[in-house]
């Protein structure tokens, strides 16, 4: 879709969410007990006033999750369709009917705020949450494709599950007693890294007294003021950008900062010196490892300065906790496994001089500071039975490390 067409047809939703005969907000087709009418016609969907949700979206949000899938997809030319432990399938109720060029974009146009309609019209890209009836939240994130435009949604859960419940070692809790430092959470998207902060924020929450402050795009989990207080900024709606909204973090007195996403030079700088100068920071990183997680983080600084970068880095990291998420082995969804770095002496004096690659080997010696390597932990899920073997190779970064561990 063009840039002049969108535009247009933005005008023309807007023109009808504001008009007297605009539709008044409708959630009650979500209600329990009730089952939505859902296809043939997505091209006809209504159009409400903004922070609504449009009818047959919220009825294949129902579907998504009466069945328990973790993402809904609407991708043009494809009958909708949902993830159910890790393996797409169509929305049975969508009729086999594939979606037209602009059927992801009419789908969430009434759920767009102003100021997001721009940024999609303009950037071809934007994320936000919704939150339909009893259903609860999703994170979508509406983009445009080749042949028209198409939406992920995800599942929010309604409630943040402790660490054991995601199958992650409860030794990370420890990583938030320190009141200062970086913990990086990396991992593709989709492995679960948000859920993973979320789990983290919520021991903050419950068992010490601190001022959390959460910067999101969008917000995903909710935490309601605990034994501390903890204040949730949405990038887009409460600040401009991250770095933005950060620099104002570091004035309003937190001891703890959340970055939903280092993805630019500038969030990172004041990651690092808000870690450095007395804040626990807890991010994200969208990497597989430990020695990419490193290289990441330089790299995105000038050559000059990556020098000053790495000593900055090496005083500032407190820990890396890289995931990803491999099938069950009964089919019955997945499980994470995981690689967790220290930064004891020696990973400094590794960050410092720029040897990244020696991080790994830090790994494999660092049992005792609590280390894992990527391979330990396949390694353990591959004799629990919970994963195959030919799963745990093909996620291996190391398959002679592997091959070792499983003899």
């Amino acid at each position: 879709m063009e840039t002049d067409e969108l535009n247009r047809l933005i005008r023309s939703l807007n023109a009808a969410g504001e008009g007297p005969g605009a539709e008044p907000p409708i959630l009650e087709h979500v209600r329990e007990g009730e089952q939505p009418n859902v296809f043939p016609g997505l091209a006809a969907t209504s159009l409400l006033a903004d922070g609504d949700v449009a009818p047959r979206l919220a009825a294949l949000l129902t579907e998504t999750v009466r069945r328990g899938g973790t993402d809904l997809l609407l991708v043009p030319r494809s009958e909708p369709v949902l993830r159910l432990h890790g393996v797409l399938e169509p929305v049975a109720s969508a009729g086999g009917e594939a979606l037209g060029p602009s059927d992801a974009f009419e789908l969430l146009a009434p759920s767009l705020s102003a100021d997001r309609r721009r940024r999609f019209a303009e950037g071809g890209a934007v994320d936000l949450s919704l939150r339909v009836g009893t259903l609860g939240r999703f994170r979508v994130n509406l983009h445009r494709t080749r042949g028209g435009t198409a939406a992920a949604v995800r599942v929010l859960p309604k409630r943040i599950p402790p660490l054991t419940e995601l199958g992650l070692p409860e030794s990370l809790y420890d990583l938030t007693k320190a009141a200062r430092g970086l913990v990086l959470v990396t991992g593709a998207t989709g492995s679960g890294k948000t859920t993973t902060l979320a789990a983290l924020v919520d021991r903050i929450n419950r068992t010490s007294r601190r001022h959390v402050v959460t910067i999101e795009d969008p917000v995903e989990y909710e935490h309601a003021h605990g034994t501390s207080i903890v204040e949730q900024v949405e990038v887009g709606v409460d600040a401009p950008t991250f770095a933005a909204a950060l620099v104002a973090a570091l004035r309003q007195d937190p001891d703890v900062i959340l970055v939903g996403e280092m993805r630019d030079l500038e969030t990172t700088r004041a990651a690092l010196t808000a870690a450095e100068t007395g804040h626990l920071v807890l991010a994200t990183l969208h990497t597989n490892d430990v020695p990419q997680t490193a290289n990441r983080i330089t790299d995105i600084f000038p050559a000059e300065q990556q020098a000053t970068v790495r000593q900055q880095l090496s005083l500032a990291l407190s820990a890396v906790v890289c995931q990803q998420l491999v099938p069950r082995a009964d089919g019955k969804g997945r499980v994470v496994a995981t690689e967790v770095l220290v930064a004891t002496d020696g990973v400094r004096a590794h960050l410092r001089k720029g040897t990244f690659h020696q991080l790994h080997t830090e790994l494999t010696l660092g049992r005792r500071f609590g280390m894992m390597t990527m391979e330990d932990s396949l390694a353990r899920l591959v004799k629990a039975g919970t994963i195959s073997e030919a799963e745990a190779r093909l996620r291996a970064g190391h398959p002679d490390d592997l091959a070792a561990l499983l003899r």
